[in-house]
């Protein structure tokens, strides 16, 4: 099972995580999990930032006399300790008791929860129902929902023998959810395109 970081803030229907590593948060769109036993909260990576460590205190441009991106991390090692990657993640489903819920969980995720990518298997058990869907596609974040869902089932298929027959699938049961959203169902079709 791949770490990949640490919950640092968590409501009812989202967390955010920070990485052990800069740089190193999982990909948008990508399932995760962390653990609250005996419940599994999962999750779909829907942001993801790098920044500074002091709030209000920007990082400032270093490169001028470097020759690359890497001399400007070897001239100046203590960057690595004041910058962070963190990772927004919309919950999106539960395990308790062995049974996999698609829908939000009765409690929030555990500061210091350590978060994990979710395996082959695991992206294939969950997502053998799309109910997750509809928690994605009425979220209301920063970033554009239709752009979450596309990436989500792009993520979602790589794990299938036949991605193609997943998406389409998937595009079937978008099109029963948004049947009256042709624009939004549009987008989202354009962007799952194998």
């Amino acid at each position: 099972m791949q770490r990949a970081g640490e919950v640092i803030e968590a409501s009812t229907t989202d967390f955010m995580a920070q990485c052990y590593e800069l740089y190193q948060s999982p990909p948008f769109g990508s399932l995760v999990k962390t653990r609250d036993l005996p419940v599994e909260l999962y999750g779909v990576v829907y942001n993801a930032t790098t920044t500074g460590l002091e709030p209000g205190r920007r990082p400032i441009a270093r490169g001028k006399d470097e020759a690359s991106e890497e001399d400007i991390y070897r001239s100046s090692p203590q960057l690595l300790k004041l910058l962070r990657t963190e990772f927004s993640v919309l919950v999106v489903g539960y395990r308790e008791n062995e049974k996999l819920y698609h829908y939000l969980p009765p409690n929030p995720a555990r500061i210091h929860g350590f978060v994990y990518l979710c395996s082959p298997e695991e992206v294939r058990e969950f997502s053998q129902s799309f109910d997750f869907l509809n928690i994605l596609i009425n979220t209301h974040l920063t970033v554009s929902t239709e752009e979450i869902v596309a990436a989500c089932l792009r993520q979602m298929s790589q794990v299938y023998e036949d991605g193609h027959a997943f998406l389409v699938a998937a595009g079937k049961e978008l099109a029963i959810l948004l049947s009256g959203e042709f624009n939004r169902l549009k987008a989202i079709l354009g962007r799952i395109k194998t």
